[in-house]
């Protein structure tokens, strides 16, 4: 149909691709944010801090500490969502494949099905915040202004 302003073709290599570059960028600067929390506070690092599930909690101050890379982790995607993925619709597309290879690698990690509330808590404000930020900044540019008089002026 002639008069899309945008055609969308169905290629599965830039989907995946765009999936396994998300994912690299969601455990990078996980690793990035977690170690710079550690660091500060001289705790050691660990795998635990990523995908164990009883590490997040509210309780101890390395529970709340790793709550807190979590959450700038998700801004931290979101400006990898606007930079790479570009599109204000696949945003929470992309948001929950993340999230939901993150949990299978948590439980394949721990050997059985996360149930501590604060683990769920923190994916569902990390995945609210990842997606609505996202796809804040796509729509922001999505819906720049397109210059129509690009072209020098003639005077006729």
């Amino acid at each position: 149909m002639a008069g899309h302003f945008r055609s969308y073709v169905w290629d599965p290599i830039l989907i995946v691709s765009q999936i396994i570059l998300m994912q690299c960028i969601y455990y990078s600067f996980l690793g990035l944010w977690l170690a710079l929390v550690d660091s500060l506070v001289h705790n050691s690092r660990s795998l635990d801090q990523i995908f164990n599930y009883e590490v997040l909690g509210f309780s101890t101050g390395q529970g709340r500490l790793s709550m807190m890379a979590f959450v700038l982790n998700s801004l931290t995607c979101a400006l990898g969502l606007w930079y790479f993925i570009r599109r204000g619709k696949q945003c929470l597309d992309f948001t929950v494949t993340v999230h939901i290879f993150h949990f299978m690698g948590c439980w394949i990690y721990n050997l059985h099905f996360p149930t501590a509330l604060s683990w769920w808590l923190v994916n569902i404000v990390c995945i609210a915040l990842m997606a609505v930020i996202g796809e804040y900044l796509c729509m922001r540019t999505e819906l720049r202004a397109i210059p129509v008089n690009t072209g020098p002026k003639s005077n006729l």
